[in-house]
């Protein structure tokens, strides 16, 4: 936990559908949101890397938020969107369902993942804050892109 969120300050979220469940990345990490482009696919690239895409004439890796997550495949239509995420060291793009809005967490509106939960250093779950009644899953956009090349 960074100073600033021990000390109670505030961060800002972008939150995500993917698979009927709310999902959240920090703002600073957004890049751009866009509308869903087919992806070319790659040989030997784990099973939630859905290919590339032509990103202003970069090649950007494409994430299947669902898949990564371990909760199967997305059956993409022109109704996902493709969230550009940078994590410092690598620029990636995430399929999920729908953006949803942007919210502001203090560090103590932040619970840490279940017990239960797979929570290793490349899960993806940074936490999981209770958000005017519902649950919202905090993703580290880091590990997220945990397995792709550099």
């Amino acid at each position: 936990m960074s100073d600033s969120e021990k000390s109670g300050q505030t961060r800002q979220y972008i939150t995500f559908m993917a698979n009927g469940q709310e999902y959240a990345s920090d703002i600073m990490a957004i890049r751009e949101i866009r509308g869903w482009t087919d992806t070319t696919p790659l040989p030997h690239v784990p099973h939630y890397v859905r290919g590339v895409i032509n990103l202003r004439g970069n090649v950007l890796p494409v994430v299947d938020l669902r898949a990564r997550l371990g909760l199967g495949m997305t059956e993409a239509t022109a109704k996902h969107v493709i969230i550009v995420v940078h994590d410092g060291a690598r620029t990636t793009g995430m399929l999920v369902d729908a953006v949803s809005d942007i919210i502001t967490l203090a560090s103590s509106d932040v619970q840490p993942p279940p017990d239960v939960m797979d929570t290793g250093d490349d899960s993806g779950i940074e936490g999981i804050a209770i958000l005017d009644g519902r649950m919202v899953t905090l993703l580290t956009t880091s590990s997220l892109s945990a397995g792709l090349a550099a």
